[in-house]
């Protein structure tokens, strides 16, 4: 019989929330809405890093990745106009 640990569960756990943020996030016709899944991606990742054991990497990502992009993107979306169809 095939022993599944915590370990495995939480990394598939955590690879399928990841993969599903992401298409989320393409799925999302609101350009803030996606940018805030992605940033959600974004932190789901830094966990991965930190439970694989690399808290550098994590760091990394959750302040770069999470943080800084996010905001930027942010900045971005506010600064553009809608163009929506009737």
């Amino acid at each position: 019989m095939i022993e599944i640990s915590l370990f495995e569960i939480a990394l598939i756990l955590m690879s399928v929330f990841m993969i599903a943020s992401a298409i989320i996030a393409v799925w999302f016709k609101d350009l803030l809405a996606s940018v805030i899944t992605l940033a959600v991606m974004s932190l789901i990742l830094s966990l991965y890093f930190y439970v694989l054991q690399a808290p550098d990497v994590a760091i990394a990502e959750a302040g770069v990745g999470a943080a800084l992009t996010t905001a930027i993107l942010i900045i971005t979306v506010r600064a553009t106009e809608r163009m929506e169809e009737d």
